[in-house]
Parts: C-alpha cells; sequence; structure tokens
C-alpha cells in the first residue's frame, strides 16, 4: 500500500517561509540547539542570522520543505560579503534599531551581546576570508538532520552561487558545535587560519563540486 507521507523538497525561499525559517533559526541557534532559554525574544535571532539573507538575496535562499509547505530547514547566504555588510548597515539596522537599540558599555547579557552583533555588521569583514567572497548559514531542525537533507541544501546553493561566477565561499561556526564540524568536514569544507577568532572557527571551500 503506498505511503501517504509527502516527500521533502528543496524548493527556492518564499515570503511565506518567513516564520517558519525564523523558528528553524530559533530551535538551532544555540550551538545547534535551541536558543529560547538564552534568548527570550524570537525575533532576535532570525533578524541577525535569517531574515536579511533572503531580503537582500532571495536569489540564494532556498529550503527544505517537508513535503506539506513547510520549512523544516534552509541555507542562505550572500555573494558579495563586502556589499551585503554595506546594505546591512545603509538599510538593515535602521528598520531594527528602534527595538534593538545598542548597548550602553559592554553586554550584561547574551542578548545584549547579539544586539551589540547587530549593529556591528563589520565584523563579518575578515581579512584572511579575502578569497572566499560569498558566506552562508543553513541549519536544519533536528527531526532532519542526519539523512543528507544538508548536503543537498549545500550542493543546491552551491550551484547558484557558482552560477554566479562566485568562486569560493566561507562560513563561520561556534568552535563548541562539534556536530556541525563534523558535517562541514563530510562535505568538503577546511579550516581558514583567522587571528583573533574568538570563540569561532572560519572554515571554507570551492563553490564548485569537482
Amino acid at each position: 500500500m503506498p505511503s501517504l507521507e509527502q516527500a521533502p523538497v528543496i524548493r527556492p525561499y518564499r515570503p511565506t517561509d518567513r516564520d517558519a525559517v525564523a523558528d528553524v533559526c530559533v530551535r538551532t541557534a544555540h550551538a545547534g540547539g535551541d536558543s529560547r532559554a538564552i534568548y527570550p525574544d524570537e525575533r532576535l535571532m532570525p533578524s541577525i542570522f535569517a531574515e536579511p539573507y533572503s531580503h537582500f538575496a532571495p536569489d540564494l535562499a532556498f529550503v527544505l520543505d517537508d513535503g506539506t509547505g513547510r520549512a523544516v530547514g534552509y541555507i542562505l547566504g550572500t555573494a558579495d560579503t563586502e556589499r551585503f555588510v554595506e546594505d546591512f548597515r545603509r538599510t538593515w539596522i535602521p528598520r531594527l534599531a528602534g527595538r534593538y537599540p545598542e548597548p550602553a558599555g559592554q553586554p550584561r547579557t547574551p542578548t545584549e551581546e547579539m544586539v551589540r552583533l547587530l549593529h556591528h555588521p563589520e565584523r563579518m569583514l575578515v581579512p584572511e576570508l579575502a578569497g572566499h567572497p560569498a558566506h552562508l548559514h543553513i541549519d536544519l531542525l533536528p527531526r532532519w538532520q542526519g539523512r543528507g537533507h544538508g548536503r543537498r541544501l549545500l550542493h543546491t546553493f552551491l550551484d547558484a552561487l557558482s552560477g554566479q561566477g562566485v568562486q569560493a565561499v566561507h562560513l563561520g561556526m561556534v568552535t563548541a558545535n562539534t556536530a556541525a564540524r563534523a558535517f562541514y568536514d563530510r562535505v568538503g569544507f577546511h579550516e581558514i587560519p583567522v587571528a583573533d577568532a574568538g570563540p569561532l572557527t572560519y572554515l571554507g571551500r570551492a563553490t564548485s563540486r569537482d
């Protein structure tokens, strides 16, 4: 008897995916796990790490659709980190500054630390990454991990970048997230040494899949 369960598919992001993508971001934003106990405002993390990408580079935004129309994972990014930072500074921060004013003095809470990052997009301009001008974020809900969907999302994104003439991409990951590092190693990323990287490890790879 045929199964009634719909097969998951990778497809381009749609504006109607906004809330589902935000939910995936929130549930994976704390070293790969649920961030709600750390960052109670559930709009904060998507406002920094998801929504600006689907806004500025919708042609590089793809989701894993569970077969019912709901996004349960995504890959987002930019072909040009320098331009992304300029756009973020010029038009994205003004959208959010009223809700998330920059903290005065040193951040005192995890939320204030993230808000400080929001107001300093130039942190993404790392000299050692100049040879990898694109960057990405990829996240999947736990149920959908370990089933090959992350690799398929990545290949879709790499093909889109390659089609735009971009030759290399990077990402920054929390070093403590060892499960994510194992995935990136399996799909061809290598470590890029960065001075004063703090809690992050930077990884890169070519966009070609040869």
